[in-house]
């Protein structure tokens, strides 16, 4: 069978990954199936578009367009004092005012205090701006007014004096300020920019020549464009100084003493780290207010700044610039904007992560894998966060494939898929080692399958008669072919490749290092397996799928009977799937004696192309089960079955062979069968400890790093005796001491 793709894959910059939205309903489950602990969805990681309807001194409002419900959400500050009185006679009380025009009639509202006022606009003007109580209009002629509610209820109309013989006012700006507005004019080919005193109609020049289109803003002490800027109360003659915005950004806001510039989706900044940053208007010193700041801005009439910023999409913020008592500016965050939602493709568990792979940037055929860290229950507890670069384009599925996408989650934050070529070619290729790297092993074969892993082994089953790989990738290297062998049964745990024996029921281990057969079990079975996988100690087996099939336990030397059926193995557990009723079922088995129960009903229909690690999971490195539900989302569930104790699987300890120095440190790697935190300390020949390093797994892998230098910054060659101590993270059975040598040359 061949392909119906071709997967090209590319790493796409500026792509940042990103949090698991969380969501406390739980999923929908049959009355006898298990309650998930925690349902989280694949979130997308291009930041959510915030538009930001009002703002004001006691708060503001915004919606979310891609919500497509047009229902604003309000958000209050929690400092904000109302005043004693507010009013179009006080127009400072103007900063908490929101205006709504409906024909012509503004409506005022001021909305701490909830004070109204109506502005009618009269016969032969028209609506330019509004800030604050007051109303900017142009007659027939070109002049402007500012129009205020009076006491009595009728409008005031206060006609713009000052503005320059024969201008043409083109523009009307609000800004930080309420006692101010903005008005562009063009005159003898060149455009001003003045403000207007909206206490008495005043107007005064303070640009004369601002270039076209020039971005404007203003608060009570300065007026500023990209390039000029002016004390609002330099005496009349006095020429703007000459300014370069902070990286080319675009003019935000003045707030304080302070320019602040960046980029919004409307100015299209490509190619550009975004940001918020701040040139000083007393002595043009910059610096970066926010990083990662982007999307929508907006000016607060108090003198402020709204702004979108954060990491990534699920660590997304509305942040409040406000200025200092000295001009400066400083920035709080006031809202958490979730991440929009995206759909999982494929799901994996290993070693308390979720593995989740779909598109998550909103562009057609641009997928990734992203991970979810979870506690010993299964409960999220950090965010979402992307693991390897984004493939393109869509799928590395076979047509009809029930069981796709294959995704094999190794055990140390790493994940195994296939990829094929332009001439046919299957590669098995691995992710997770950091967000950009891809390794891969050619097949040479196409049509396979990923027939299991784990750590830095893959099993590769061709799709020609026979053909069967074990495909090695070793830390920070491309993989290899480490095994080529006619193809049985077989399963990879740590650096052993399990195999039917040579007699009926027995099962051989071979060492993939070693490359020797070390041990011979014999599980019981009544017949050649046609399928095994292994564990731990565990070693499942099937006589295929009307059965029998069990367990045998290596520790305890007990074979145990199991229902039958494609089944996934874990730490003293295995889930199967009944795809008559959609239970997805879970046998305890660490007692000796099996006992079943249904720990979810799945959707009658496929939410991607079904199967085990696409559409449910189970975590065979001590954790717990997941699984797709009707509504997209990831429910997880607390497989309650009691863990082995922590053991070591497979290590890579070779010393540097020039080093370790800082820029190439030793960097062992510990596969081991569950999570943990650890202790690795470096001592000399008699005992001292020169260095101690302490850390948590990735997933279920030990990954310290050390230099070569010593606690206090010295450096001495020679062998060093390492002992590495690990704490089972979910506090089942005892610590874990591995001991051994490395050397400092």
């Amino acid at each position: 069978m061949t392909r119906s793709r071709r997967l090209a894959e590319a790493a796409l910059t500026g792509v940042v990954a990103l949090s698991c939205a969380v969501f406390t309903t739980q999923a929908q489950a049959a009355p006898s199936a298990d309650a998930p602990v925690a349902t989280v969805q694949l979130s997308s990681t291009v930041p959510t578009e915030v538009r930001y309807v009002w703002s004001g001194a006691s708060g503001f409002q915004y919606w979310l367009p891609e919500s497509g419900s047009g229902t604003a959400t309000s958000v209050d500050y929690p400092d904000f004092t109302p005043p004693q009185h507010a009013g179009p006679d006080d127009l400072a009380s103007g900063n908490d005012v929101s205006n709504t025009r409906s024909g012509g009639t503004v409506t005022q509202k001021h909305r701490s205090t909830g004070a109204t006022a109506n502005v009618r606009i009269p016969d032969g003007q028209t609506y330019e701006a509004a800030s604050g109580w007051s109303v900017l209009t142009q007659d027939g002629t070109g002049a402007p007014h500012v129009l205020r509610a009076a006491a009595d209820g009728t409008t005031t109309d206060l006609p713009v004096t000052g503005l320059p013989a024969g201008a043409t006012p083109t523009g009307y700006l609000a800004g930080g300020s309420v006692r101010r507005a903005a008005v562009l004019y063009t005159l003898d080919g060149a455009t001003g920019v003045g403000l207007i005193d909206l206490a008495d109609g005043s107007f005064r020049t303070y640009l004369t020549n601002a270039g076209n289109a020039p971005k404007i803003v203003f608060n009570d002490r300065w007026l500023a464009s990209a390039t000029q800027a002016i004390r609002v109360d330099s005496a009349p003659g006095t020429a703007p100084t000459a300014i370069t915005a902070p990286h080319n950004g675009t003019p935000k806001a003045v707030v304080g003493d302070q320019l602040l510039t960046g980029y919004g989706t409307e100015d299209d900044p490509y190619f550009v780290d975004p940001a918020l940053w701040s040139v000083s208007l007393t002595d043009n010193t910059t610096h970066t207010l926010l990083a990662d700041a982007k999307s929508y801005f907006t000016v607060t009439p108090d003198g402020g700044l709204l702004a979108t910023a954060g990491p990534s999409a699920v660590d997304w913020h509305v942040y409040r610039v406000t200025p200092t008592a000295d001009g400066a500016a400083t920035t709080t965050k006031v809202q958490d904007i979730p991440a929009w939602q995206a759909k999982a493709d494929g799901l994996a568990l290993a070693g308390g992560e979720l593995l989740l792979y779909g598109n998550t940037t909103h562009t057609g055929g641009i997928y990734g894998f992203y991970t979810i860290p979870l506690d010993t229950t299964g409960r999220p507890t950090g965010l979402q966060t992307r693991r390897g670069p984004t493939l393109a384009p869509a799928s590395p599925c076979l047509t009809g494939d029930t069981a796709c996408p294959q995704l094999e989650a190794l055990g140390d934050g790493r994940v195994a898929y296939l990829w094929t070529d332009s001439a046919g070619k299957e590669s098995v290729n691995v992710v997770g080692e950091d967000p950009t790297t891809i390794r891969n092993a050619p097949t040479g074969d196409s049509g396979g399958r990923i027939a299991g892993g784990s750590g830095r082994y893959v099993l590769y089953n061709g799709g020609s008669a026979g053909v069967q790989k074990v495909t090695d990738f070793p830390k920070a290297a491309a993989g290899t072919t480490a095994l080529n062998r006619t193809r049985t049964a077989a399963t990879v745990w740590g650096q052993r490749l399990w195999t039917p024996g040579s007699t009926q029921g027995t099962v051989v281990a071979y060492d993939l290092k070693t490359k020797k057969n070390v041990a011979t079990v014999s599980t019981g079975a009544p017949c050649t397996p046609s399928e095994l996988q292994a564990v731990n100690a565990w070693l499942y087996w099937s006589c295929g799928s009307s059965g029998p099939a069990g367990v045998y336990d290596r520790a305890a030397g007990r074979a145990i009977t199991v229902p039958s059926g494609q089944a996934r193995l874990a730490d003293g557990y295995l889930v199967r799937e009944d795809r008559t009723t959609h239970e997805l079922l879970l046998t305890d088995f660490h007692t000796g004696t099996a006992t079943t129960r249904t720990v979810a009903v799945l959707p009658t229909a496929d939410q991607n192309t079904g199967g085990s690690n696409g559409r449910w999971a189970v975590d065979r490195f001590g954790g717990n089960v997941a699984y797709l539900t009707d509504k997209g989302k990831v429910a997880l569930v607390t497989a309650d079955v009691p863990t082995s104790s922590l053991a070591q699987t497979e290590a890579q300890t070779d010393p540097v062979a020039s080093g370790p120095i800082t820029s190439n440190p030793w960097k062992p790697v510990w596969q081991l069968s569950k999570p943990s935190t650890w202790t690795l300390t470096l001592a000399t020949g008699t005992g001292t400890v020169v260095r101690t390093l302490t850390g948590t797994s990735t997933a279920a892998a030990v990954r310290p790093s050390w230099d070569g230098y010593r606690q206090d910054g010295t450096r001495v060659t020679g062998t060093y005796t390492w002992t590495l101590t690990a704490e089972p993270r979910d506090g089942q059975g005892p610590d874990l001491t591995l001991t051994g040598t490395t050397t400092v040359n």
